[in-house]
């Protein structure tokens, strides 16, 4: 068993300390606040993930660093530089393999399924980003400086999933207490959901397999499914009547824009609720050996998780 480093305690870095955990690994957990589960073999550490000395400090005699940050929307552009640099010199200084959490963003707006080996050129300032970020870290894996591998995923849901959610805050206690869903976008497309218990599996699968390095791969997301056909299966595994999803109007999305941040943000996001936005998993799933949750079973995990917050 390894020390292993987890940047991020947030719905995915928790869950990614727990599965290490269980493993029987040495981890150390690092946020600003010193948050996270309370297991054995866990250790927070409250600590800047921006500061280079500290997490190279840090990092120091682990087998792998995952990047699992999640700076706020509207925050990207300021804060995700000092914070991809500061990791990915972290990994640099003491040789552990660099697992950096990713997204589609990178992707432009598709028209067609999103492979890994499609063009990175995006729509969005953030997904600019996010762009740079993976591109920084190739060159460094490219000059044999450290071991980086990015992996993706669609949008997230399950338990611990909450306001950056769309199946989060917003749609499970809504719908839980039979009140009607307002969508961003049209309920009716195909869209990818990433069940965020498969993102950690995924996550320390490409850690611990050499075959990852070098490269993005998608996390093993199951079936597109709309968000009228995820409202009404969740409410039949709940046992509830469904209240139904309504469309919030464009403007109002953009008029509420102005006094949230979130909303604000996705409006350059907009493309992927207005179009299929799907996501092909399939070199991850036949090269590692995963195989994504069943979604019957992750939306009952769902709906027990919000039952008992």
């Amino acid at each position: 068993m390894g020390k292993h480093v987890v940047a991020g305690a947030g719905q995915v870095g928790s869950q990614v300390a727990r599965l290490l955990a269980e493993q029987g690994h040495e981890v150390v957990l690092v946020s600003r606040s010193g948050s996270g589960p309370d297991l054995p073999g866990v250790r927070k550490v409250a600590a800047d993930a921006a500061d280079r000395e500290r997490m190279a400090h840090l990092t120091r005699g682990a087998g792998t660093l995952y990047n699992c940050v999640n700076p706020s929307y509207h925050r990207w552009a300021r804060d995700w530089p000092p914070l991809a640099g500061s990791l990915l010199a972290a990994a640099e200084t003491t040789g552990a393999g660099y697992v950096i959490l990713g997204n589609l963003y990178v992707y432009a707006a598709p028209d067609r399924p999103m492979r890994e080996d499609d063009p990175l050129t995006p729509p969005s300032v953030k997904g600019a980003v996010r762009v740079r970020m993976w591109r920084e870290a190739l060159a460094a894996h490219a000059a044999g400086r450290v071991r980086v591998t990015e992996v993706r995923g669609s949008d997230y849901f399950g338990p611990g999933c909450r306001d950056q959610s769309h199946l989060g805050d917003r749609f499970v206690p809504r719908l839980l207490g039979g009140r009607p869903v307002r969508h961003l976008g049209d309920p009716d497309l195909p869209h990818s959901w990433t069940y965020v218990p498969d993102v950690a599996r995924a996550l320390v699968a490409a850690a611990a397999d050499d075959r990852s390095w070098g490269r993005a791969w998608h996390i093993p997301t199951g079936e597109p499914m709309t968000v009228r056909r995820i409202a009404d299966r969740l409410c039949a595994l709940a046992g509830v009547p469904n209240p139904g999803v309504k469309v919030m109007p464009h403007w109002l999305v953009r008029t509420a824009g102005a006094f949230s941040p979130l909303l604000g943000e996705l409006e350059e996001l907009r493309y992927q609720f207005v179009r299929p936005f799907v996501l092909d998993s399939t070199a991850f799933r036949h090269t590692f050996g995963l195989a994504p949750t069943p979604m019957d079973e992750a939306l009952a995990a769902t709906v027990a998780w919000w039952r008992a917050v």
